[in-house]
């Protein structure tokens, strides 16, 4: 099966599979990620097949959405890919990109790297800031029916991964455990660009949340 082929026949899959996921989630943001992940590659030397088949596999099985189980969703990604007749070693380099990519991985050791892995993180990270992180983020928030904000739950600094796991805070904490934190963590030229302007849009709307709760104008 040739590069187009293999690609069309992931997309399809995918969009299939997550058909009825949460929407912060869903085939949307996966073909965010592939479009930014084409767009990064654009001025990056690596592996085009490697990044675009991650990008389509990275949340197939969010370990969120399985009890924290962290290997599901490179095991359903490699079960696939081997019916594509792709190369034991890509298909091996999905699968650790995926394990290792997310911000949580970030949080515990991460014992392997790539110029892909760095690609597509950062594809997917850049999906998590801006007016679409926001959107995403609240999303996520009444899915699990957390608060909106709580003043008397101020966020924590720091985050084991084991804690980042299991917390519970109110969405507004999400922003400075997380969000306002992936601007200084993107690998390539291309997406550090775009994250200034998504990092600078979710500080403006922290202010105007405030202004509005405190009943300010």
């Amino acid at each position: 099966m040739n590069k187009p082929d293999i690609i069309a026949r992931t997309a399809e899959f995918v969009q299939e599979k997550l058909k009825n996921a949460e929407a912060g989630h869903d085939w949307w943001h996966i073909q965010r990620v592939w479009n930014n992940t084409k767009l990064i590659l654009e001025t990056e030397d690596a592996d085009a097949l490697v990044c675009e088949l991650t990008a389509l596999l990275h949340d197939i099985a969010d370990s969120k959405f399985y009890d924290g189980d962290e290997q599901i969703g490179p095991r359903i990604a490699g079960e696939f890919l081997q019916g594509t007749g792709l190369d034991k070693d890509r298909i091996e380099h999905v699968q650790r990109i995926i394990f290792n990519m997310s911000y949580k991985a970030s949080l515990g050791q991460v014992d392997f790297h790539s110029k892909e892995l760095e690609i597509v993180q950062d594809a997917d990270r850049l999906d998590a800031i801006g007016a679409i992180g926001i959107a995403r983020a609240f999303h996520y928030g009444g899915f699990k029916n957390r608060e909106i904000y709580n003043p008397a739950i101020p966020p924590q600094q720091q985050l084991s991964k084991e804690a980042y796991k299991n917390t519970t805070a109110p969405t507004i904490n999400h922003f400075y455990e997380k969000l306002l934190l992936l601007r200084a963590q993107m690998n390539t030229d291309t997406a550090k660009k775009i994250a200034e302007t998504r990092h600078h849009f979710m500080e403006s709307f922290l202010q105007q949340f405030y202004n509005e709760w405190d009943g300010k104008s």
